[in-house]
């Protein structure tokens, strides 16, 4: 199992592609939810309410197991699918892509609008920064105050990121891992209390 996963940052791509008369707009951006796809699938239709088809494809998660494809209208399999194509073979995840098309009086046939829809994708991932990201795992544990300097050597030699820490009678610290390194982690800590 790989706990690395290939994204694009928060700077919004863009590709265009022009193919008799016919103007497609392409845009990539980073996202890490539904709702943020809605809004921007959303507004992609408003902004550009003139244009003959929105069209777009997404995938979440780490695992690249949640996405879809969506033609707008355009032949089954025209738009959606190439655009889609363009991610998978980038390996991307997290990323929605949005292509805005303009009609310009001729029709490009199945193949064109294939050929159009994956080059304006293309172009718009050509045009986004692409980086490895951890997929990381948060590790919680309660101890008691005395196991404190345990708990803080293992924390300065595994080098967690600290997300929430409680100290009192009895405490509480929330660390985020590699998902990789959490069951090391884990283990270590509860041999603490062994100790």
């Amino acid at each position: 199992m790989t706990d690395e996963y290939k994204t694009i940052s928060n700077k919004t791509g863009k590709g265009t592609y022009t193919e008799k008369r016919s103007k497609f707009l392409a845009f990539s951006h980073h996202v890490d939810t539904l709702d943020e796809i809605k809004e921007l699938v959303a507004s992609y239709k408003k902004q550009y309410y003139d244009a003959r088809h929105v069209c777009y494809a997404y995938v979440l998660g780490a695992a690249r197991e949640e996405f879809r494809a969506n033609d707008d209208g355009e032949p089954s399999s025209t738009a959606g699918k190439p655009i889609l194509g363009q991610i998978n073979s980038n390996e991307l995840t997290n990323i929605l892509i949005v292509v805005v098309r303009y009609y310009g009086g001729v029709n490009l046939g199945t193949g064109g609008l294939i050929v159009a829809y994956r080059t304006a994708a293309a172009e718009a991932i050509a045009d986004s920064y692409i980086e490895t990201k951890q997929v990381e795992e948060d590790v919680e544990y309660q101890f008691t105050y005395p196991m404190m300097n345990g708990v803080m050597r293992i924390v300065k030699e595994m080098q967690p990121q600290i997300i929430n820490q409680h100290f009192d009678n009895t405490c509480s610290i929330t660390l985020r891992i590699r998902k990789s390194e959490a069951e090391q982690l884990r283990s270590r800590l509860a041999k603490l209390d062994f100790e």
